[in-house]
């Protein structure tokens, strides 16, 4: 069964995307693309060795973290670093919008498949190349993990707790990060394409650690300006006050912003410390960054008197921004995201259904359908190599010589 979606449905009904592409950053990204409606292949090795399908979570011999990876998506295997397999590709090639690579710099120049011979078959080829550093500079060659681009590109140096070591998360947000950028390159040049029936295919540079640091936007000129390092700071943030975590009476860790005047004075108000509205230490918000120890001091001391259930009741009455830290538990309980369908039923042949993060973002009078899990290994290779226009005898020889 087909796992595309229904041809008249979302903005990107009609592109033919090959997914190269190993691991999240890539695949996330175009899964994003097809959960907007683009037709999305799957090209993984013919032994299946994608690092994702080993990557927790793995329930038995099952990819969990595949399977909602590459939502929506056909898959077929295909070992384009042999001859007849580069042949396939370039045919698949002359049929399709875009293809997108993560392999290192120079790697697929090295396959005979740089960006001047995949324009030779399709000129209106869109090529993203999506890696760590980049296809230029010194770095250009340096394998890259989600953590290193974090680290590199400064979001690290702004976790921990002050006075110790950074801190990483439990998540590869890099690579989820550099996923959005490719979904939004390919976008973006989806709309070039469209409006011009002229319009050349480009090769898109995607640098990972590029697309992180693109996100801490004033770290460069707060140095520049200012002479300060931005560092971490526990969960108090500098650039706003109050903003921190605190803990209520039993225990419960919840995060709190009251960062504006207006949210500032109802806060003091609710927990009857009106003096601080006059206080001169804490009459703006630059005032209060200033001081945002004394000032966290004299708040986590109010919240740590009073339990959570009744504190969110006030906090909520008073229109203050808080909630507590939420699991996946919390999550999944929760009755906002329950009324939005925040997490959708991917239909997977293995599990039945599988809970996934719903289509983001929404279109009023547009539904998208739930997007099936991720293929199997070359679960749809008679399905795409048929529109070749190869046969079952051909299929088997390509499958014996492990091309496909």
């Amino acid at each position: 069964m087909s796992r595309r979606n229904p041809p008249s449905q979302g903005p990107l009904a009609g592109v033919r995307i090959l997914d190269l592409s190993a691991v999240v950053a890539g695949p996330f990204g175009t899964a994003l693309c097809a959960d907007l409606g683009a037709d999305v292949t799957k090209i993984e090795l013919p032994d299946g060795s994608d690092a994702l399908r080993k990557l927790q979570p793995v329930k038995g011999d099952l990819p969990l973290y595949w399977k909602v990876t590459n939502r929506g998506k056909r898959g077929i295997t295909l070992d384009v670093r042999k001859p007849e397999g580069r042949e396939l590709l370039l045919k698949l090639a002359e049929k399709a919008d875009v293809l997108v690579e993560n392999f290192r710099a120079g790697k697929l120049e090295e396959w005979g498949l740089d960006v001047a011979t995949l324009h030779a078959v399709n000129p209106r080829l869109v090529v993203l190349r999506l890696t760590g550093f980049g296809q230029t500079g010194p770095y250009r060659q340096n394998g890259g993990f989600a953590r290193i681009f974090e680290a590199m590109s400064g979001l690290t140096h702004l976790c921990g707790e002050a006075g110790r070591m950074p801190l990483h998360m439990n998540f590869p947000l890099g690579d989820t990060v550099a996923g959005i950028f490719a979904a939004f390159a390919i976008s973006a040049e989806m709309v070039r394409m469209r409006s011009d029936p002229h319009a050349q295919g480009v090769e898109i540079d995607l640098s990972a650690t590029e697309a992180l640091f693109r996100m801490l936007e004033p770290l460069a000129v707060e140095h520049e300006q200012l002479g300060i390092v931005r560092g971490h700071h526990g969960n108090r943030a500098t650039y706003t006050a109050p903003s921190n975590m605190y803990v209520s009476a039993d225990g419960v860790s919840f995060s709190l912003v009251a960062s504006s005047q207006p949210i500032f004075r109802r806060l003091c108000a609710m927990l009857g410390m009106e003096a601080l509205i006059d206080d001169p230490r804490f009459s703006d918000n630059l005032s209060r960054v200033e001081h945002g120890e004394t000032l966290d001091a004299l708040l986590a001391d109010a919240f740590a008197q009073i339990p959570f259930d009744r504190l969110d009741a006030r906090l909520t009455a008073a229109g203050v921004p808080h909630t507590k830290i939420y699991t996946i538990e919390d999550i999944l309980a929760d009755p906002h995201f329950k009324a939005r369908d925040a997490v959708i039923r991917l239909p997977d042949p293995d599990l039945g259904t599988i809970p996934a993060p719903c289509i983001v973002p929404r279109v009023r009078g547009r539904e998208m359908p739930a997007p099936r899990s991720g293929p199997s290994v070359g679960e749809h290779n008679a399905e795409v190599y048929a529109e070749l226009g190869l046969d079952e005898v051909t299929l088997n020889r390509l499958k014996r010589e492990q091309v496909i």
